[in-house]
């Protein structure tokens, strides 16, 4: 939830340490810190708030020397305040260190070294590991590091810099990224690619447990007992243009925009030329190994989870196979019933939702097969997983998540295709039939985006609501619960799915004179019924905006305000109908004045339970 960068070269590390933290503040932003080494000591400057109090702060007076750490927070630990931000130090400030993650041993050792005299300034866990690593010290930094690494515990990713030795930066990880940028006479270390693909493109990505040197000239990495580690450079093939807003207001919109190509790189190469079915050549999966699962679990958090219960549909519908959809959190904690004839499928936009990649470990553990449907390459997720499928989605920077869903339903409406392929759940041409319009989605995405005017109009019309509730049936419900998702994120509006068809059951008490009524209603099967909801909730005076697809001419007698997208499949009409829902939370927040890329209490990267 936290970004770290560092840097140790020829150049002033300060200039770097700032840029880097800007590219990473999505990560974290309730306070901010770097500390340099200026030649006699190191010097810390931290501040509570957005980087932009830090740079205010010593923007006539910028920390001078070639080597330096930083910290860009989301608060776990302690409250957002200048004495918890990052870097901390020990009682001696000859060690220095930032963190990503959490130490879940900290309240036992922090007792253990006040007993011993250190005295603590924050609230946090981190600061144990510093005040740790004085009390090990034994004359050698490397070694000294290894025995805090083995009293701590937790995930994390960790840089030590230390006065002692300060001719380098000492970085490892455990269950949280960590990458190492190649320079030359000057390398780079960021817990994401952001951060330092202005400075390079050439990058070692740390796996668990490996613990890497870095110098202005060299880059030494081991494993835990100190023996050399090979490891292969990692070309970042983004430029650093597409970490930025190019032209738009907010990473939000821009990524909104930009779902027709995210849509249609997780679409390419995976298409058969000829178009009648579908290739993953990352699986090469057959039918023996299809049917030797009597389950799949489908397992993600917050916008994943809503991805997983479409895909939950599609592979039900189409591939015939009993999928469980469950939340991260809850999964490991009911004692779920998993072994070797269980497929478990982890989606994570980042790959390191701590959640996920726990649960993960645990049907690893009990015998699984794992599958990752994750955007980033060499992510914790991606590297635990038996399999991956990446959703080639670029960097999302926006905290509310946009591109990442969108891609996660083309995923996983493909997988189910493949595997009805082998199982021969569908005929050829019903496959074929769903291709061709598979290949639509991204021009239809494409016309959805066309004209946002109405939404905008019913954004200032309803943004001042305090409530909002949002209704459908099938797959429309499963929509409808990420429509609702992203208008409480980034609007701060009450916002609630419901299942249609339960408004009788309790539901219905909340609907009042005014109260506006998002209606989902593209599923033919319950399309009638869905109607009779509608008019439920008409009869007690709710404000409805209906949407529907092209053609629909019955929709708009029952409701308020229509919303049409284009007319597909039912199936992949979901990859059309969030489009609206997305700009209409992101419309509403600009409404009402909120910050859309950085809403109040969340982050992007959820690396802590």
């Amino acid at each position: 939830m936290c970004g770290i960068v560092g840097y140790v070269g020829d150049k002033q590390a300060a200039n770097f340490l700032l840029e880097g933290l800007s590219k990473l503040e999505y990560r974290g932003y309730d306070s901010a810190g770097i500390a340099v080494y200026d030649g006699n000591h190191i010097r810390v400057e931290k501040s509570v708030g957005r980087l932009s109090a830090l740079r205010d702060k010593i923007k006539d007076d910028m920390p001078k020397g070639t080597m330096g750490i930083g910290h860009t927070r989301w608060a776990t630990h302690g409250r957002p305040s200048d004495r918890n931000a990052h870097p901390h130090t020990d009682c001696t400030g000859d060690f220095v260190v930032v963190h990503n993650g959490i130490i879940e041993n900290y309240l036992a050792l922090k007792e253990e070294l006040i007993e011993k005299g250190h005295v603590f300034k924050s609230e946090t866990d981190t600061e144990v590991v510093a005040h740790l690593l004085e009390e090990v010290y034994n004359g050698d930094f490397v070694s000294s590091v290894r025995e805090v690494l083995r009293r701590i515990e937790g995930s994390y990713s960790l840089v030590f810099m230390s006065k002692r030795e300060p001719d380098k930066l000492i970085c490892t990880k455990q269950d949280n990224p960590l990458v190492i940028g190649i320079g030359e006479g000057e390398n780079f270390i960021a817990s994401d690619i952001p951060a330092i693909i202005s400075r390079t493109r050439r990058t070692y990505i740390l796996n668990d447990g490996e613990l890497a040197v870095v110098t202005k000239d060299a880059i030494k990495i081991t494993n835990r007992r100190g023996e050399p580690v090979t490891k292969k450079v990692f070309e970042v093939n983004w430029n650093a243009e597409a970490a930025e807003k190019g032209g738009y207001e907010h990473f939000m919109l821009k990524e909104i925009n930009e779902q027709p190509k995210a849509v249609r790189d997780t679409m390419s190469q995976r298409i058969a030329k000829d178009g009648k079915s579908i290739v993953m050549n990352e699986l090469k999966w057959d039918a023996d190994y299809l049917n030797s699962f009597n389950k799949i679990y489908i397992v993600a958090c917050g916008t994943a989870y809503h991805a997983g219960l479409v895909g939950k549909f599609y592979i039900e519908k189409l591939a015939r196979t009993i999928v469980e959809v469950d939340v991260a959190s809850e999964f490991r904690y009911r004692e779920p019933i998993v072994d070797e004839n269980t497929l478990f499928i982890a989606v994570s936009q980042s790959g390191e939702t701590s959640d996920t990649l726990a649960a993960m470990k645990e049907s690893k553990r009990l015998g699984a097969k794992t599958l990752a449907l994750t955007n980033v390459v060499g992510s914790s997720i991606a590297r635990e997983a038996d399999q991956v499928l990446y959703t080639w989605a670029g960097p999302e920077i926006a905290v509310a998540s946009t591109k990442a869903y969108t891609t996660q339903l083309i995923l996983f409406f493909m997988l189910a295709l493949y595997m009805a392929q082998i199982k021969k759940t569908q005929t050829p041409e019903r496959i074929e039939e769903l291709i061709a319009k598979l290949k639509n989605i991204p021009a239809q995405v494409s016309e959805t985006l066309s004209d946002v005017e109405p939404i905008k109009t019913f954004a200032k019309q309803y943004g001042f609501n305090e409530d909002v509730f949002y209704i459908g049936r099938s797959l429309d419900y499963d929509v409808a619960l990420e429509g609702a998702l992203k208008l409480k994120e980034v609007s701060y509006i009450h916002a609630e799915a419901y299942a249609a068809g339960e408004l009788k059951h309790g539901t219905l008490a909340l609907i009042v004179e005014g109260v506006p009524v998002i209606a989902l209603a593209t599923q033919k099967s319950v399309y009638e019924k869905t109607l009779s909801n509608i008019k439920e909730v008409k009869a007690r005076d709710a404000v409805v905006i209906g949407i529907a697809a092209e053609g629909d001419t019955e929709l708009e007698k029952y409701v308020d305000h229509v919303m049409k997208v284009p007319e597909t499949d039912e199936l992949l009409i979901p990859l059309l109908t969030v489009v609206p829902l997305q700009l209409l939370a992101y419309y509403a927040a600009i409404t009402r004045g909120c910050d859309v890329d950085k809403p109040r209490n969340l982050a992007k990267s959820v690396t802590v339970e």
